[in-house]
């Protein structure tokens, strides 16, 4: 059996057990390709699509001896075993690998945190919040850190900047201390528990988070490769907002002036809307459309504020 062949057989086990995506890949074919990769200490960016003699001579740079063309029993046993072992657990493949992937960069991850997917990581990669900062934007703070993949990102995209990972979780904050010192970043990244704002004491000019926003209905529907993440930092009340109304109440007084949150909350848009109709909110643009994302000024929360203070009146 050849690389491919074992790769197209994989997919087909997958697609046939019904397993969910969406935790790194969105088909079969790309997970299985993953795993396989994986198992196998090839590297993961193989272009696929060329033939197998083209992919022989890039592997053949890294392993000599590996012949993609005729895989070994073992090799492809081991494969089996792994494809096995995600259908039978129903756990995403990064927990299965202990390695997650965002904007090309690779982290560490396990049980003990969410798998990083955040749309914020690609706003991160295209500046796309860039018009929003200045010269005196240095101090960001990565909210609901999780593994502290987005910390990371932000450090590495603004090279001036000191970053904060919060997180109620201590697991995920042991997750996210393993990623910083892997990124060679502990000198500008400082990680914190903290429930939202309630354990923090100073004011940063950009706050990020990707905040438990699933909604109850949701929760109730979610595959079980989700249910194997922890439910902390997914479920959000009944209408997904539960966190979110705490964080608006805590968080201006933590935010400089000209200070921007950047707040990734999935398909709750609707939730969002009806929850906070007053708020002057600004849809950022994503692979997934403009309805993923939202960015609110400081200025916007005390319009807000001022107004629920007039009308009390």
């Amino acid at each position: 059996m050849d690389l491919k062949q074992l790769i197209q057989a994989s997919a087909q086990e997958l697609d046939q057990a019904k397993v969910a995506f969406g935790h790194g890949t969105l088909t079969a074919h790309d997970e299985a390709a993953w795993l396989v990769l994986w198992q196998l200490h090839l590297p993961l960016d193989l272009d696929l699509t060329e033939d197998l003699s083209k992919l022989q001579d890039q592997v053949s740079l890294f392993h000599s001896d590996f012949n993609l063309a005729t895989l070994s029993v073992e090799q492809v046993r081991a494969c089996q075993e792994l494809i096995e072992k995600r259908i039978q657990t129903r756990k995403p493949a990064a927990y299965l690998t202990r390695e997650a992937w965002l904007q090309g960069i690779p982290f560490y991850v396990d049980e003990r945190s969410i798998v990083p997917r955040s749309f914020i990581a690609e706003l991160i990669a295209d500046g796309a919040f860039d018009s929003w900062l200045s010269e005196t934007s240095h101090s960001f703070l990565d909210l609901c850190t999780g593994n502290g993949s987005l910390a990371v990102l932000c450090a590495m995209a603004y090279p001036e900047i000191e970053v904060t990972g919060s997180d109620i979780s201590t697991d995920a904050l042991a997750v996210a201390k393993i990623n910083v010192e892997k990124h060679q970043l502990s000198d500008r990244i400082q990680l914190i528990e903290s429930d939202g704002m309630k354990g923090l004491s100073q004011s940063f000019d950009c706050i990020i988070c990707n905040p438990p926003y699933v909604c109850e209905a949701s929760m109730q529907i979610l595959p079980k490769e989700y249910k194997a993440e922890p439910l902390l930092a997914l479920a959000g009340g009944v209408d997904g907002m539960d966190f979110i109304r705490q964080l608006f109440v805590d968080l201006p007084e933590r935010m400089n002036d000209k200070a921007i949150l950047v707040l990734e909350i999935g398909n709750e848009r609707e939730h969002f809307e009806v929850a906070f109709p007053e708020l002057e909110a600004i849809w950022l643009d994503t692979s997934s459309g403009e309805d993923q994302v939202v960015l609110i000024t400081k200025e916007a929360f005390m319009k807000t504020l001022h107004k629920a203070k007039c009308d009390a009146l």
